[in-house]
C-alpha cells in the first residue's frame, strides 16, 4: 500500500469525498445540519487545523474534526473507510489533533460516542479515553 498522508482539509475541494466518507461508516458517524458546506466553512473559519483527513493516491480515505473554544477541547467525525481500518491510520489522525489541541493549551478533551458502538467505545478507552459516569448529556436545536 502506498503511504498514508495526513494533512489539514482543503476547503471547498475535500469536502464531498469527506462528505462521503461520513455517509459511508455503518454506525458511529451520523451526518446533520451541521455538516452541509456551509457549515463546515463556519468550523473552518474557527479553527481550520483541526480539521484533519488521510489521504492515500490523493484519496481521501479518514478524517477526524477538533474543535476548541478556549477552555475544552471536542472531537468529531473520526472515520475511517471500512478497507482501510485497523491499519493505525485512526490512531494516526487522533494523535495528530490531540498534539495540535494540546499546542493550543486545551487542558482536557470529550467525544462522542452512540450506544450501540461498542467497538468505538473499545478503541477509545484502549487508546486513554474514559468514559464520564455521571455525566448525563443534553441537547436542544437552536435554529
Amino acid at each position: 500500500m502506498n503511504s498514508v498522508r495526513i494533512r489539514e482539509f482543503h476547503y471547498p475541494d475535500d469536502y464531498s469525498a469527506t462528505f462521503d466518507l461520513w455517509q459511508s461508516i455503518e454506525k458511529g458517524v451520523h451526518v446533520g445540519r451541521s455538516d452541509t458546506l456551509v457549515e463546515i466553512e463556519k468550523k473552518l473559519q474557527r479553527d481550520p487545523d483541526l480539521f484533519l483527513v488521510a489521504e492515500v493516491d490523493g484519496k481521501i480515505i479518514a478524517s477526524v474534526i477538533g474543535g476548541y473554544d478556549g477552555r475544552r477541547g471536542l472531537i468529531y467525525h473520526l472515520a475511517v473507510s471500512a478497507s482501510f481500518r485497523g491499519l493505525g491510520i485512526g490512531s494516526r489522525l487522533m494523535s495528530e489533533v490531540e498534539t495540535r489541541l494540546r499546542s493550543k493549551g486545551c487542558l482536557k478533551c470529550y467525544l462522542l460516542v452512540t450506544i450501540d458502538n461498542d467497538e468505538a467505545m473499545q478503541y477509545y478507552e484502549h487508546h486513554g479515553w474514559q468514559h464520564m459516569d455521571g455525566v448525563k448529556l443534553y441537547g436542544k436545536e437552536l435554529a
